[in-house]
């Protein structure tokens, strides 16, 4: 047992017992299938990421984007197999929390809660605020027209409304301005005004919260029931704009085939990764499953393979359709149908993102209140958030909670500029849950339990090789290629990162860890490090308001503090 508090490690056996509970109230209902989770995961990856991100990174990288998302599947994939081998391990809601309190202690157990507190709710509110105005656009298709003061946030309709004024006095007409400076004009000329302030609000972003929300609240049931066909319609989409798309692609818009080399290719890397990033939030679902042991990491692996399948075939789609250079466009998919005089699909693209991101909003909202399930179960958040709902056996408080601080901001704000913080949440979970396999398992036995072990390849004899193949990567690539004298120029995440690369390469070779959580670990760390140094202060900021709650709150209520670990484990 470690001696000092803050990095005491919580046994498995504690957090087995703790999640069985000694009454059948503190039970969840046990209904997800191995289906209905690679649904959830399939739901999670193929979201906002598939109607936007790919566009961007194919302008950079050509038609050879379809090979990076094979790439970063294989870089999720590593952090995956991490996740698949705490899943068998701890089959408990929590997620990465969960699995950072068995290997590294409550502290970071902690910073990884509140760190995905923020994964899950700034990137729900992001996603309502997108998903409201693919809505907008589909009704509006329809011939029903909402009101700009009702389908547009305060903050968005006052500096649209501002910027308008400009132009117009410039000399520019209404109809010469963009269609978002007139939406935002219009909603701040015809909102309603109790004095000088003016009633707008994004009604829509609030109404899929809130359906959301309640369809998790109800009930796993009812929320794998909506999940699974929100992605049999995703699916289904996809599957004619691919099939009819493939009709009108020209094989020369495939020539070059990486006109910007490999460095082109890996500048949309970290967009490219935020389409993935959603797989983690299967294994918040652990309690709800018939055998997690079993189902959790086949689900994990195979919504990955099934999402990287569909992201590739529709790159080389849609850069087969269009070249590659006119892609740089916020709405890539009705773009390159616009292009080929498609507009009839515009509608059916249209739907697919309103349930594309829906669907993402669902299993979000599914994983943030469990995960503050497995925090109050702790201590380190007040009792009502593990309390489940008599009836419906899902954590009601929890819920609704996460639906407020998704809803409130969404109907109000324009969050759209810290979504990184997104990304850069998931890479730090990856991270840790990466860094715990080191911890508990670093070379990769079998400990009798059962479940999904990752193969162990040694350190000793893979390592280096690996590294040999990125610097030969780095000095092809003129992206990434650099002189001494430009080291100076190098910003602080990369330092950070090229030191716990050479540390960890380091131990791992020495003690002949398992690779395949250290490169998962090295991935996502470089990925971080892309993000660039904005990013990583506002996550500091974050973590810092969050090791003051812990500090104000968790220390003095933390049970593993108070509890005889050894007894209460025999007890078991």
């Amino acid at each position: 047992m470690d001696r000092n508090p803050l990095f005491r490690k919580k046994p498995i056996a504690l957090i087995m017992k703790d999640a069985a509970g000694g009454e059948k109230e503190t039970h969840m209902r046990r209904n997800l299938s191995v289906a209905d989770l690679t649904a959830f995961g399939i739901a999670a990856i193929v979201g906002a990421g598939i109607f936007s991100t790919i566009g961007t990174a194919a302008s950079q990288g050509g038609p050879a984007v379809s090979l990076l998302f094979v790439f970063t599947a294989l870089a999720c994939g590593f952090s995956a197999m991490a996740y698949a081998e705490f899943a068998s391990s701890i089959p408990i809601s929590g997620s990465a929390y969960t699995y950072a309190y068995a290997s590294f202690g409550e502290l970071v157990a902690w910073i990884i809660g509140w760190d995905l507190i923020m994964e899950y709710a700034v990137g729900n509110i992001a996603v309502a605020i997108s998903w409201s105005g693919y809505f907008t656009g589909l009704v509006r298709g329809l011939g029903i027209h909402i009101p700009e003061f009702l389908s547009v946030d305060y903050l968005s309709a006052m500096r649209g409304h501002a910027e308008a004024v400009k132009a117009l006095a410039g000399g520019q007409t209404l109809d010469q301005l963009s269609f978002h400076l007139q939406e935002t004009y219009l909603a701040w000329m015809h909102a309603p005004q109790i004095g000088d302030f003016r009633l707008i609000a994004d009604i829509p972003a609030l109404g899929i919260v809130l359906f959301i929300s309640y369809m998790v609240y109800r009930g796993i049931r009812e929320a794998k029931i909506t999940s699974n066909l929100l992605v049999l319609l995703k699916l289904l989409i996809l599957m004619v704009v691919i099939g009819v798309g493939s009709f009108y692609v020209k094989p020369d818009n495939w020539s070059p085939f990486a006109p910007n080399g490999v460095g082109g290719v890996l500048k949309g890397i970290a967009g490219v990764f935020f389409a993935y990033i959603g797989f983690d939030a299967i294994s918040t679902t652990a309690e709800e499953c018939k055998n997690p042991r079993r189902d959790l990491p086949r689900s994990m692996i195979y919504a990955l393979v099934i999402t990287t399948v569909l992201y590739v075939t529709l790159s080389l789609v849609i850069t087969g359709m269009v070249s590659y250079k006119n892609l740089a466009v916020s709405d890539p998919l009705a773009y390159v149908f616009h292009k080929n005089h498609l507009e009839a699909l515009s509608g059916i693209i249209a739907l697919g993102a309103v349930i594309a991101m829906g669907s993402v909003m669902l299993v979000f909202q599914v994983g943030q209140p469990r995960i503050w399930m497995s925090m109050s179960r702790d201590g380190l958040l007040p009792p009502r958030f593990s309390k489940l709902h008599k009836r419906f056996r899902t954590p009601g408080f929890a819920t609704i909670v996460a639906a407020t601080i998704v809803a409130v901001p969404a109907l109000f704000m324009n969050l759209t500029e810290v979504t990184d913080l997104t990304s850069i949440g998931t890479l730090f979970a990856f991270v840790l849950v990466s860094g715990g396999i080191l911890i508990m398992n670093p070379r990769g036995k079998d400990k009798g339990q059962g479940g999904f072990r990752i193969p162990y390849f040694n350190s000793r004899w893979f390592l280096l090789p690996v590294w040999a193949l990125v610097l030969v990567v780095m000095f092809v690539s003129e992206h990434i290629a650099f002189s001494f004298a430009s080291l100076a120029e190098v910003e602080w995440p990369v330092w950070i990162f090229i030191v716990v690369a050479v540390v960890l390469t380091i131990a791992a070779i020495v003690r002949q860890w398992s690779i395949i959580p250290v490169i998962g670990l090295l991935i996502n760390l470089f990925l971080m490090s892309e993000l660039g140094v904005t990013n990583w202060l506002r996550f500091v900021i974050w973590l810092v308001i969050g090791l003051v709650l812990y500090f104000s709150y968790g220390t003095k209520k933390s049970r593993l503090r108070n509890m005889d670990i050894q007894e209460t484990v025999k007890e078991s």
